[in-house]
């Protein structure tokens, strides 16, 4: 049973009476894709009843962040079912012989993949429709989750990708308007590169396995037809790209192990490259102070400060130290902070890559999944046990609070007109004041 809970009804008709000068959340980590919001009404304290609005509990579950739009929370969800007999991943190799990734689950199972939206003043779900229902073309890894993807809206339409299981697009009204599904391996780990919307294209970095048949490919976003589809020659890659304004032009800089690789993203046409981060490239880039600055945390962890447009020398400087596995680290005002998977901060000048401070610690032992985000001069790092500790923005390291949900949380939180919404396990929460 789908369940709605009204928490601080008072704090709620207060808190929409009020005039708050706010910004839609689109997409993953947000305008730009940088997890920043500039929002001043946010709250910076929460606990169960305090500050919590609502919460609604989701049909499903799911790795993949809310995005935001007016009035609209748009959150994917999967359901997994019962065995099917003799069911099997795609079959995958490394260096020419098969391989089968130690950490590989659920390809067995039959999946139902779900797209909500709900109600962002009361929780309410208004819509839950199933995109996909049955077995999947490929395994994920077993932290993972086959909903990991976090959709993008332009306000208009919503676009929900789930890998080798499709892309779908759905009117705000809940009717499916068109989809495109197209099967490829991803090293039985599942997918985890979200959607990028520019003008009027959808386009996703879909990478796989040894790279024999890795694309850059841009679909219509009333239409789903292809616009257009660029070959990339590296392997299997989890981040999500970014739209870069440089030297009058736009850019898309993309994540890779191999190579990081801009495209102009109108047309799919390469536009620079560089040395990659010769790691797993889960992360997404950041951008700020003239430069791109793309990590990545195992085996090797790399920080590469990259000047972006026309510039004749690419890399301004590099890092070796500070980054985590899963964790996308952050640039926010003067200081770039870097993020292990265990909550350990390092922080960085990002215009030269001078060391601040290193080994910064989280009061309490904890794991992390989702990345930051950033408001009102904090740096909010949720972790797995549902405790977000709020990191004072500067050059020394000091933890000023921890809110806590006491419910475990493996997503990034959305940051909307006034409220913070983090995903649960089990629950949608909106957090405002």
């Amino acid at each position: 049973m789908i369940r709605v809970r009204f928490l601080a009804l008072s704090t709620l008709v207060l808190a929409s009476a009020v005039s708050i000068r706010g910004e839609n959340w689109p997409q993953w980590r947000g305008p730009g894709g940088q997890g920043v919001s500039s929002e001043t009404k946010l709250p910076t304290t929460w606990a169960p009843g305090k500050n919590i609005l609502w919460k609604t509990e989701l049909p499903g579950t799911g790795h993949s962040s809310p995005v935001v739009w007016g009035d609209r929370v748009f959150v994917t969800a999967v359901i997994e079912g019962e065995a099917v007999p003799g069911q099997q991943a795609a079959p995958h190799t490394q260096g020419g012989k098969p391989f089968v990734h130690p950490d590989s689950v659920a390809a067995d199972k039959k999946h139902t993949f779900k797209v909500v939206a709900l109600d962002s003043k009361t929780g309410k779900i208004l819509w839950d429709k199933t995109a996909y229902d049955g077995t999947v073309f490929d395994a994920r890894h077993r932290r993972s989750s086959f909903a990991g993807p976090t959709p993008a809206t332009d306000g208009t339409m919503i676009y929900a990708y789930f890998g080798p299981e499709g892309l779908y697009a759905y009117d705000f009204e809940g009717n499916e308007k068109w989809k495109v599904v197209e099967k490829f391996p991803t090293l039985g780990l599942a997918a985890g590169t979200s959607p990028v919307l520019h003008e009027n294209l959808v386009i996703i970095q879909r990478d796989e396995d040894n790279g024999d048949n890795s694309v850059i490919v841009a679909y219509d976003k009333k239409t789903g037809k292809e616009a257009w589809r660029t070959k990339r020659d590296t392997q299997i890659t989890w981040g999500t790209p970014v739209i870069v304004q440089a030297g009058g032009r736009a850019e898309l800089v993309t994540n890779g192990t191999e190579s990081i690789i801009a495209y102009d993203p109108a047309n799919g046409k390469e536009l620079w490259r560089t040395d990659g981060v010769r790691s797993n490239a889960i992360h997404t880039p950041l951008v700020g102070k003239g430069l791109v600055i793309v990590t990545a945390g195992y085996p090797a962890k790399k920080v590469i400060a990259i000047r972006p447009g026309t510039a004749q020398k690419r890399v301004a400087w590099e890092y070796s130290k500070g980054t985590g596995y899963v964790v996308s680290n952050i640039l926010y005002g003067d200081y770039l902070y870097l993020l292990t998977d265990n909550g350990i901060v390092t922080c960085l000048n990002p215009e030269t890559g001078e060391v601040k401070y290193e080994g910064g610690r989280i009061p309490k032992p904890a794991r992390f999944m989702g990345s930051p985000v950033a408001f009102s001069g904090f740096v909010a790092m949720t972790s797995e046990d549902g405790d977000t500790f709020m990191l004072k923005a500067g050059p020394s390291h000091e933890i000023s609070m921890t809110n806590s949900l006491e419910e475990p949380v493996y997503s990034s939180p959305a940051l909307s007109n006034g409220r913070i919404y983090i995903r649960g396990d089990k629950h949608l929460f909106a957090i405002g004041q």
